[in-house]
């Protein structure tokens, strides 16, 4: 290793509390969703009050979002969790259906909870008879803020961390620092992938959505920024899977790489299986919105 940024000492837990016996923490990884969720419903409310965004009347009156944000929350929950289970953990949580619903036990996959507001928001959208596509973009434009800060909380949990590298600002992980890395001597530094992802995937896909919402008038065009935030988040994820370090699961001794398909010398992460589709979903959305 030749240098290496160590990592910082950074508790997971914010504060915690005992009481009756019983320990009560609130913790980083808690606290953005919470914060990211409230962003993305003032950004949401934003759009909504300046009619000049969009083609006729915005799809909904602002004074409904209330019910509007039960929906995308039971959708991001109950889909990131049943999404972890089923897309990377299946053989246990079938032997273990118990502890499916034990979230504060850790494991979201950010492509359930994708499908889960998918749901979400045609479920909204059909009982209260407002525009889908609409709906559907201005879910895609608040959701970068979650995205970025999700993912500080990975880094701050020491958890979803990068392949090995001798780049500079490779970090040394506390819970990785004993993992061997072939030809390093001493510890093993990591890419940090969580905070690539939250650069890429929340601030410069989310300054991109906002640019195109503000400057070019694409809410004017229902679908295009939902087709946008797909296929531009499925694409930086392909990409950072190739320095990302496979989920334990995955990593045996006959597949240590930790490929999800075995497609010879174009294996695919699980992270990179899943992103495929979304990103065809995203170019089709793009398409379709421009050529109506």
């Amino acid at each position: 290793m030749l240098a290496a940024i160590p990592f910082p000492d950074i508790s997971p837990e914010i504060f915690s509390v005992t009481l009756f016996g019983a320990t009560f923490a609130l913790r980083w990884y808690a606290v953005s969703y919470i914060v990211g969720i409230a962003i993305g419903y003032r950004m949401i409310s934003a759009a909504l009050k300046r009619p000049a965004l969009w083609r006729g009347e915005p799809p909904v009156a602002p004074a409904r979002l209330e019910d509007y944000l039960t929906y995308i929350v039971i959708g991001v929950i109950a889909g990131g969790r049943l999404g972890y289970c089923f897309f990377y953990q299946p053989g246990y949580y079938l032997t273990h259906p118990l502890e499916i619903p034990a979230i504060w036990t850790g494991g979201m996959s950010f492509h359930g909870g994708f499908v889960g507001v998918v749901l979400a928001v045609i479920l909204f959208a059909r009982r209260n008879a407002v525009s889908l596509g609409s709906m559907a973009d201005v879910t895609a434009l608040a959701a970068t803020p979650a995205i970025f800060l999700v993912r500080i909380a990975n880094f701050i949990n020491d958890e979803l961390w990068g392949r090995p590298t001798d780049l500079p600002w490779g970090v040394v992980f506390p819970s990785a620092a004993a993992q061997d890395c072939p030809g390093v001597v001493g510890l093993c530094a990591r890419h940090p992938s969580q905070l690539y992802e939250s650069a890429l995937e929340g601030l410069v896909l989310g300054a991109l959505l906002l640019f195109l919402v503000y400057l070019r008038g694409a809410l004017k065009f229902p679908w295009l920024i939902t087709g946008v935030f797909c296929a531009g988040y499925a694409f930086v994820r392909f990409m950072l899977e190739f320095v990302r370090q496979p989920d334990a699961q995955f990593r045996g001794t006959d597949n240590p790489l930790g490929w999800a398909l075995d497609l010879g010398d174009w294996g695919l992460t699980m992270g990179q299986c899943l992103s495929l589709p979304m990103f065809v979903f995203g170019v089709s959305l793009i398409v379709l919105s421009r050529r109506t």
